[in-house]
């Protein structure tokens, strides 16, 4: 699974406060009209400019906070193919995995922002075209890749039944 997109660059402690503002709260039954105010508090252009295919980049401890699964979900809804962070929340990992958000560690200092990345899933590689570099990450487990290739967890039970969760 190969995902191309351009890096949208974020710093350390990303919270689901900054990725799903709690004054839109209101919104929760209408995730389509949440995502339009995605990240909007840690930079107010990032959902009026995002395209399809982008990427969130981060830094460490991205998706601190609540664990709602919303912050993953708007995301999503809003376009980006993953979001890659040197270190994720570790309930704000598991919920974009199983909502089908890939979610990839690497060291992001090597990514800047407006960066046209390829990003290879299988075999664990970041191409940096922008900047000619290569930047390895370790690879999902199969069992994740399954479930983010069949739509998420719920998607992929309803394909393969509850108890074959290794597809």
């Amino acid at each position: 699974m190969i995902l191309k997109g351009k890096a949208w660059k974020f710093g350390d402690n990303i919270s689901t406060d900054l990725i799903a503002p709690g004054r839109y709260y209101h919104l929760r039954s209408n995730l389509p009209e949440l995502a339009k105010h995605v990240l909007e508090d840690a930079d107010p252009e990032f959902a009026k400019n995002v395209d399809k295919g982008d990427f969130v980049v981060g830094g460490r401890n991205f998706g601190l906070g609540s664990s709602r699964e919303h912050a993953p979900v708007i995301i999503k809804l809003a376009g980006v193919s993953a979001v890659i962070a040197k270190k994720f929340a570790r309930i704000f990992y598991r919920n974009a995995i199983n909502i089908g958000l890939p979610a990839i560690e690497c060291d992001t200092d090597l990514i800047s922002a407006g960066d046209e990345l390829e990003v290879d899933l299988s075999s664990g590689k970041i191409f940096n075209r922008t900047q000619g570099t290569e930047i390895p990450f370790k690879p999902l487990p199969t069992f994740m890749t399954k479930i983010l290739m069949d739509g998420g967890l719920s998607a992929h039970i309803a394909k393969h039944g509850d108890f074959n969760l290794e597809g």
